[in-house]
């Protein structure tokens, strides 16, 4: 809990989920809990190695030394149901395109440490033999969907605690009495009402309790990830899921 990267995609995440949010005016109401499996670090001290070393290069905004780290050729960006990567343009130039990494004064590098910064990744579902990071979380898709149905809301709603014990408060404070207990479940985020540091993140238990916990105690589902992929038997960035910083 706690590092670069739940702090950053958990931050983008409350950003987009506040502003429907915003008309919810209906009352807390309790639900049915859905247990959630957080991502664990991939156990390869080679990608481990790799991982590390593009961290240290984002943080220096080294883009010469990034280039040797992305495939060359056949990055993937897969956004909105397809692959917008430019397949005549290399890797990087695509690489940089998704994160806006030449944007200047832009948060694209640091967005690229919080992914390095994570150890979890998890085997893509439409690219073979691509790993990435952060990794997904395990959960039972058909308890989860029959949670939306019974709560009648969008995923977009939901985010997952990432410890076996959460402690949700009445107020925005870290000494503020303690309302709820919760494992790592399933949690509806519910900003509308928040009111204090930003810090704290307003959510709903399954018990039908308002309540706050730090902001990175929650994360979001289906975070935008970056994947490597092996080329010429080393790891190497080969694609990014999602919308990146520019749109």
């Amino acid at each position: 809990m706690g590092n670069a990267p739940t702090r950053i995609l958990v931050s983008i995440f409350l950003a987009l989920v506040a502003a429907p949010a915003v008309a919810q005016t209906a009352p807390p109401k309790p639900y049915k809990p859905v247990a959630v499996a957080p991502a664990v670090p991939v156990a390869d001290p080679v990608f481990e190695a790799h991982r590390k070393q593009i961290g240290e290069i984002a943080q220096k905004k080294d883009r010469a030394a990034l280039v040797q780290l992305v495939v060359p050729q056949g990055f993937f960006w897969l956004r909105d149901g397809r692959d917008r990567a430019d397949k005549r343009k290399s890797g990087i130039d695509n690489l940089a395109t998704a994160l806006s990494l030449n944007t200047k004064g832009g948060a694209g590098w640091d967005i690229l440490f919080s992914y390095t910064d994570d150890p979890t990744a998890s085997p893509s579902q439409a690219i073979k033999g691509a790993l990435c990071a952060p990794g997904e979380p395990g959960y039972n898709a058909a308890a989860f969907a029959e949670l939306l149905k019974s709560t009648q809301s969008d995923a977009s709603e939901w985010g997952y605690t990432l410890s076996p014990l959460t402690e949700v408060h009445d107020k925005a404070q870290a000494n503020a009495p303690v309302i709820d207990k919760i494992g790592t479940m399933f949690v509806r985020v519910a900003p509308e009402n928040a009111r204090g540091p930003a810090a704290y993140q307003r959510i709903i238990t399954p018990s039908g309790k308002a309540g706050f916990v730090s902001i990175d105690a929650v994360a979001p589902i289906g975070n935008d990830q970056l994947c490597y992929v092996q080329d010429g038997g080393a790891w190497k960035i080969g694609g990014y899921v999602g919308g990146g910083e520019s749109q």
